[in-house]
């Protein structure tokens, strides 16, 4: 299994970094695609909105199939959709066709959950905050990969020609999940099976399922997820035109602020996972102090940098780097802490339901920064938005840090019960 779980992934790395690639692609494209079908931000804002509420809805769908059937055929099936839905809007000849068929795409947005299960049962509680930070790298990478790529063949290619290059690439590796990632046993990298010679299966049970709405902390991780993605759709989807059309920032402009950014971003992802599980072997509540140590750090630096003068661009992009080194961290801590109080067989479904609820509730954040910036200008929207989401989502976090060590203890002892059982079998 060892050599068998980095495999899989160095595959998780590349399908997650080149997919945000594809999907964070629209961002830098926006402007472009907006000349295309001659539309507003409002009718853009839709675009970024119907895939947000497509994958919203598919989350708790793959959540059950994962906890269920083989889980590498599931990913396959995830990124041959990838790849489909991508051809479909490339091809697309007017504003509702791109409406629908970018819709589509947010069917294998939500597939992720099954990555995340399957490296629980690669790697115990002590060191999956690191590995869940690595592959969330993939995200700021994928922008970045997405901004160069749109900078420099953008202009050359034409939009259409970037989502053909990248829809191909998803149907590839459709194939190389197949043939490379291996299922494991559900719960097999607990502590309290080291050492097993054999485990039993343990099946999704809808009764297991229901139980997760009894955990306080994770009703409060739930709560929190419901705020904390406004701020990332917002900027994700609009960053790209506000320095455009605000801060007047040409194409290399643009490349040279957000390419370090984005390099800083993304290690705040593993930095932040790292810190994490350091924490965490200190105090249960570890991950989430650091989560929301981050969060409340974040919005007091977007502030200023979102307040700092048009002309003054160097400090606007020191702040802008700072704030992006503190954003990220509690990603991988919120994602190492559900599956630091749930059972393995439910552990798919149990992040499907944070996700949906999270990209649930921020799947109108585009459309309404797009409604905002028809009104008042993008910058308030950003501003606005971004920091009483964060306020927001501090706040649960704070009640969740209190609660934890309760909901990880119970699921220690049900562990440490299953463990009793499986020697007891084995004599």
């Amino acid at each position: 299994m060892r050599v068998n779980r980095w495999a899989a992934v160095a595959v998780f790395f590349f399908f997650m970094l080149l997919h945000q690639s594809d999907k964070l692609l629209i961002g830098p494209l926006t402007t472009p695609i907006m000349e295309t079908f001659e539309i507003n931000e409002a009718a853009m804002g839709a675009v970024f909105t119907g895939a947000l509420l497509v994958g919203a809805f598919m989350y708790p769908v793959w959540g059950v199939l994962y906890d269920r059937f083989t889980r590498p055929k599931l990913l396959a099936l995830a990124s041959f959709i990838w790849g489909s839905t991508t051809w479909l809007s490339a091809i697309a000849p007017t504003y509702p066709t791109f409406l629908a068929t970018r819709a589509s795409t947010g069917v294998d947005d939500s597939s992720y959950p099954g990555i995340y299960s399957l490296i629980s049962d690669y790697f115990g509680p002590e060191m999956r905050g690191k590995i869940y930070g690595l592959l969330q790298l993939t995200q700021p990478l994928g922008y970045l990969v997405g901004l160069v790529a749109a900078t420099v063949l953008g202009a050359m290619l034409g939009w259409r020609s970037i989502f053909y290059i990248t829809g191909t690439l998803g149907l590839l590796l459709a194939v190389v999940i197949l043939f490379v990632v291996k299922d494991a046993p559900r719960g097999q990298a607990e502590p309290e099976m080291e050492g097993l010679e054999e485990m039993g299966v343990y099946r999704f049970e809808w009764k297991t399922a229901r139980g997760l709405f009894r955990k306080r902390t994770l009703l409060l991780l739930w709560a929190q997820g419901f705020v904390g993605v406004f701020p990332w759709n917002i900027i994700t989807y609009w960053f790209f035109r506000y320095l455009e059309t605000e801060r007047n920032y040409s194409q290399e402009s643009i490349l040279i602020t957000m390419g370090p950014t984005v390099l800083v971003l993304a290690l705040g992802y593993f930095l932040g996972g790292m810190l994490g599980d350091f924490f965490f072997r200190r105090t249960p509540r570890g991950r989430v102090l650091v989560a929301l140590t981050a969060v409340f750090t974040g919005a007091v630096l977007m502030w200023f940098t979102m307040n700092t003068p048009v002309e003054n661009q160097t400090q606007f992009m020191i702040l802008l780097i700072l704030t992006a080194l503190f954003i990220p961290f509690a990603s991988p801590n919120v994602l190492s802490t559900v599956y630091d109080i749930t059972l393995p067989e439910v552990r798919s479904t149990a992040l499907s339901v944070q996700y949906f609820i999270e990209n649930g509730g921020a799947a109108l954040s585009p459309l309404i920064a797009g409604i905002i910036a028809t009104r008042t200008s993008l910058g308030d929207a950003i501003l606005t938005l971004s920091i009483s989401a964060w306020l927001l989502t501090a706040f649960f976090l704070a009640f969740a840090a209190y609660l934890v060590p309760a909901d990880i203890a119970v699921l220690r002892r049900q562990m440490s019960e299953r463990a009793a059982l499986e020697m007891a079998r084995a004599r």
